[in-house]
């Protein structure tokens, strides 16, 4: 079986990207032998005897089945919580795509036969002042999993973020709804109106609580499906 990869963004920052993320690196070991998360781009991290940490590569790192040093899940790191690109400013550093596919073709050396590719923010993040982390998807025709954090106001993001996805001609797998607040009004009827504005399958969904479970649903399998039918670059 040949590496599947696929690209996890947002409708936002905290919407539950890494903890989808690590339930789908988790579920899909059953099926793949060596599954490996991967966040390029992180800021707000810790100092640590070992460098800088952020919680959600560690997250990732715990979550993949293959053991690999740090550094490849999170080439690029910086500690203040900001904008990542403000962040490399700070430190007189520029985030290129080129830096982010020489993280990348690190880390598929490994040989994964899952890689889980976790985004910083949302699709459209800037890594510098002329270029965005979707170019380097776009241009790896990487296939997207979109995360709809379910909450006042996802309609409209979930909705521009799929049709940012698609004009840039990128393929979106389909999107999970994760229940990001604790009690959403009229969750059911946010999550049936997506299904009907969005042209991809409702993957999962996941509800708010401290032990969060993927609820799979039919189209799920897309996920399994997804290598015999597409060609990945």
């Amino acid at each position: 079986m040949s590496m599947q990869t696929f690209f996890i963004t947002g409708t936002d920052t905290e919407v539950g990207k890494t903890v989808v993320s690590c339930l789908l690196l988790k579920d899909l070991q059953s099926i793949y032998s060596k599954c490996q998360g991967f966040k390029p781009i992180s800021a707000g991290c810790e100092t640590t005897s070992n460098g800088l940490r952020n919680s959600d590569a560690l997250a990732l790192q715990a979550a993949s089945s293959q053991s690999i040093a740090y550094e490849l899940v999170n080439p690029l790191a910086y500690e203040p919580a900001i904008a990542p690109h403000i962040a490399a400013q700070e430190v007189s550093e520029k985030i290129t795509l080129d830096a982010l596919q020489d993280a990348y073709e690190a880390v598929v050396a490994t040989q994964p036969k899952l890689l889980l590719i976790e985004g910083a923010g949302g699709w459209r993040l800037p890594i510098n002042n002329e270029e965005y982390l979707s170019q380097f998807v776009q241009q790896n025709q990487i296939p997207v999993i979109l995360i709809v954090g379910m909450r006042l106001g996802c309609l409209n993001h979930a909705v521009l973020t799929y049709e940012s996805i698609v004009a840039d001609g990128t393929p979106v797998v389909g999107w999970v709804a994760n229940q990001c607040i604790e009690k959403m009004a009229y969750y059911e009827e946010n999550v049936a109106t997506l299904e009907k504005m969005i042209d991809a399958p409702l993957l999962a969904e996941v509800d708010f609580q401290s032990k969060p479970v993927l609820k799979k649903r039919a189209a799920y399998n897309r996920l399994l499906a997804w290598n015999s039918t597409s060609t990945l670059s």
